[in-house]
Formats: structure tokens, sequence, C-alpha cells
């Protein structure tokens, strides 16, 4: 009874999405490792494996860069290359991080593991102070729309623990940050990732800070405004028919909901059809609910005997999102082929394909500098980019802004069917 009930518990528990940034040899591998052994969240053969690899590679410690650098050419190499997810709990909350990569030639992965995120973690090296690829990882961040940032700063052994050193450093970031995300909740912490300062365990050799450890923050960070909660959207996955006895008449529409709250008696529009009705009933596989928020998966069921196929949308009724073809977008690209002015793409938005052509780009955004560079630069791999996209057949989106999933679109080349770019609704 009490493993069942622990189980709920921790099913239930809220759950916080963070991914870490910063330059080669800044200490993300070290710190995560650090998260989790400080937090006893290693496995007794996890640890083993990576103290075995430590005295292998003639480590003084132990390595806690390898719980994360799992791939063998990271490991021979000492630096990430793919985006690696961990995941954690405590008691207050259970964690999913993405580390990704430092090099600028992985700036593609660095976007697709913090493109999820609700905080990130940008580590700075105490020597080195904010350098170009603070820059860009800050303004990476910004054009992802994570709401909390979290500025380590690392290393700070190698400083002597000198708070002079920590508010400069701060200083000199918030200048930089002011001008890409004014409104955004930023957090500073001196640490030592290899000697575990403020990270789990509060620092003695740091008493002038008292603005708690690193794990404190992410356990106290609050999620429940990550998500759109004013605007009504829920894009269809599924038409769900019980070919059965008991559910002769059941039809549902199964899909998770990307904003607002649905609940029995809303009144709603259906797109693209602008037909009207009213939720009848919000079911789950564990029974009916009162209400439904993101991002949770349910199925709708509606009043009238409406044509409702996979990749339309429930909206509230007069609350509805742009309707159209063509929008402007900032794109990563994520392919060795450049992008095409005028090539034509299968769009991925929500549940719903398309093809589409790119009409034009914009410019190229030089994400060390914020400047735009001029028309007719080439969009190569781990470039950003505003382009102008026009569709074969209407989206129902929201600027990505307001709305991370309803604003956000995949790019997929038809012929090989590899993701070519990931894209943000301006």
């Amino acid at each position: 009874m009490d493993q069942k009930f622990s189980s709920q518990a921790y099913l239930n528990m809220e759950l916080l999405r963070f991914t870490t940034a910063g330059s080669v040899d800044d200490g993300k591998s070290t710190l995560i490792g650090r998260l989790l052994y400080d937090s006893k969240s290693i496995f007794e053969d996890q640890l083993d494996a990576v103290k075995r690899a430590s005295l292998l590679k003639g480590a003084e410690h132990l390595n806690l860069a390898l719980f994360t650098d799992g791939l063998r050419a990271e490991r021979e190499q000492g630096i990430t290359i793919d985006v690696a997810y961990r995941y954690f709990a405590t008691p207050h909350r259970k964690f999913i991080i993405a580390d990704t990569p430092g090099h600028i030639q992985y700036t593609r992965n660095m976007v697709t593991g913090a493109s999820t995120a609700n905080a990130a973690i940008i580590l700075i090296d105490a020597r080195n102070g904010v350098i170009e690829q603070t820059h860009r990882h800050a303004t990476i961040a910004s054009l992802l729309g994570i709401p909390h940032i979290i500025v380590c700063i690392n290393k700070m052994d190698l400083m002597d623990y000198r708070q002079e050193v920590f508010l400069g450093i701060s200083e000199n970031f918030r200048d930089f940050a002011g001008r890409i995300f004014p409104d955004k909740d930023i957090r500073f912490i001196p640490i030592s990732a290899l000697r575990g300062d403020n990270v789990v365990k509060p620092s003695v050799n740091m008493p002038w800070y008292d603005q708690g450890t690193l794990l404190h923050v992410l356990e106290i960070l609050p999620v429940d405004q990550d998500h759109d909660l004013k605007h009504q959207r829920f894009p269809i996955q599924y038409v769900i028919r019980p070919e059965s006895d008991q559910y002769h008449d059941y039809r549902g529409y199964a899909g998770r909901v990307a904003g607002g709250f649905f609940k029995p008696g809303d009144p709603v529009t259906i797109l693209p059809s602008m037909i009207r009705s009213k939720i009848v009933s919000v079911d789950t596989f564990d029974g009916a609910l009162e209400k439904a928020f993101p991002p949770m998966s349910v199925t709708l069921t509606l009043a009238d005997d409406v044509d409702i196929s996979r990749g339309d949308m429930i909206t509230g009724e007069y609350d509805l999102p742009t309707i159209g073809g063509e929008f402007q977008a900032m794109v990563c690209w994520m392919n060795p082929i450049p992008l095409k002015p005028g090539g034509r793409y299968a769009l991925k938005h929500t549940t719903r394909d398309v093809k589409c052509i790119i009409q034009s780009v914009d410019h190229v955004l030089n994400i060390n500098t914020l400047e735009k560079m001029p028309e007719g630069t080439p969009v190569k791999m781990n470039d950003i980019a505003s382009v102008l996209i026009r569709t074969t057949q209407p989206l129902f989106y929201d600027p990505y802004v307001k709305n991370r999933i309803t604003g956000s679109i995949i790019l997929i080349d038809e012929a090989t069917h590899e993701t070519v770019g990931a894209g943000m609704i301006l």
C-alpha cells in the first residue's frame, strides 16, 4: 500500500524541465553530475562504472562529467556532443535535465534540448567572465522563450571565492540581458561544481551569498504560469470511436491541451470549419474530469456530431488563434544543405501536417552580437534566420511568445524525411 502511494505521489509531482548551456569546459556536465551525485540520484552500478572510468583516465577525483557524457566520442574528447537527458527527483519536485553542447557547431542540439525547457542554467567560468559564447546562449534562451534564467558562475574556487568577482560578472550579464529579455526572471548563483559549493549543499566558503543553492532554486521556481492558461487551444490528435456495445455511440476527440482550461459546458469553436458546439465531458482512462489544462492529455466529447479529424483544433467560442497560410518565423536551420529561398518543405504544426514554401529570407541573425546580417546571406546549418513562410493550407497559430506549442513549427525535407529546421512564429 505504501509503495502504491509513493508511486502515485511521484506521478503527481510537479515536473520542471531545465537545460544547461555554457562554453566548452565551463563545467556543464560536471555540474549535472554533481547535482545527481549529491542528491543521491545515481545507482550503485552507475557510480562504480564512473569510478572505474575515472581511474582509467588518470583523474585524481571522481570525474562527475562522465555521468552525462555517455557517447564514446564524448568520453574520448572530453566534450559534450549530443543532448543528454537525465532524470531525477527530490521530495519536492521531479526534474528532466537536458545537457546540451557548448560548441557553436552544435547550436541545433542546444535548440533541441532547450525547446521544451521551463528554465535554462547558463554557466559562466569565473576566470573568463561573460564572453561571446555567453551572449549566444542567452540569445538562444531568449528566442526560445524560456521563462527562467539561472546564471551559475562556476569555478569560484579558482578565484578564491571572492564576492567582487561574482558581483562583477553578474553586472556584466545583466547589462547584456537587459537588451534581449528585460522581463525575464534571472537569478545568479556562485558555485563550484567540482567542489560542490552551492550546488546541493550551501557553501561554507561563500558566507556572503545567502540566496539558496542551485537545487533549492530549482525546487522553488514557479512553473504553473509557464503555460498559456488564458487562451483555449486543443489540437486534435485522434478521433476515438470504440467498436463495442458498451460505447456504441461514443465519439471522443483525443489530444493534449495546448492552452487554457476546458470543462463540461464550455462553448467552443472547431477549426477550420468554424462550427460551434459545447463540451459534454472531459474524459481520461481513469474517468471523467471537472476540467483539463496544459499539458494534460484528455479526450473531449461534444454536444453535436461534428466532422472533426486529426489536425483540427478546438478553441474557445470567440477566443480564436490567428488563421492563415502566411507568417513570419525565426528558424534554426539544422541541415548541412543550406536553406533554399523558394524551396518546398513539409511543415508540422501541432498535429497538423501541410506543405509550405519559404517565400523569402529577411535576415540571418548573428546570435553573438544580435546584428542582422544583410539580405542574401546564406542560411547554413546552425544559423538562425527570419523567414516568410507560405503554407498550402491554413494553420491555427499564436505568436510563439504567447504560446510555445501553437507558436512553433518543424520543417521537414520531403525527399529524405529529415527534420531540417525548427521555427518560432513571430
